[in-house]
C-alpha cells in the first residue's frame, strides 16, 4: 500500500470516526439514558442501560428501583473512563474495513 493510500485511509478514519466531545456531552447531560453508548454504536448495552434507568425510576417509590439506579450511575461513571477506548476500537475497525476496501477484498 502506498503512502498516499495510507494518508487517504487515515483522513477518512479521522473524518468518519465518532467525536469524543459529543460522546462526553451525551454521557454527562443524559447520564443514565445510555445515549453515549447508542451514539458509539453499543446498541444492546445502551438499550439495557436505558431500560434499567427507566425501570429504576418507575419502581423507586416502592424502594426496589434504587438498586438499578445505583447500578446505572456506577456504570455511567465507569463509561466516562471507557469512552476513549470505545472510540479507538471503532477507529481500528473502520481502518481495517477501509484497508480491506482499498485492496479490493471483503
Amino acid at each position: 500500500m502506498s503512502i498516499q493510500q495510507q494518508l487517504l485511509i487515515e483522513q477518512r478514519v479521522t473524518n468518519e470516526s465518532k467525536s469524543p466531545f459529543v460522546a462526553y456531552l451525551l454521557a454527562i447531560l443524559l447520564w443514565g439514558f445510555g445515549a453515549h453508548r447508542l451514539y458509539l454504536g453499543r446498541y444492546m448495552s445502551g438499550f439495557l442501560m436505558l431500560l434499567l434507568w427507566g425501570m429504576g425510576w418507575l419502581t423507586a417509590p416502592i424502594l426496589i428501583g434504587w438498586l438499578p439506579i445505583a447500578l446505572v450511575c456506577i456504570w455511567a461513571t465507569v463509561d466516562l473512563f471507557l469512552i476513549p477506548a470505545m472510540i479507538r476500537e471503532d477507529q481500528a475497525v473502520l481502518r481495517q474495513r477501509l484497508t480491506a476496501e482499498s485492496f479490493g477484498t471483503r
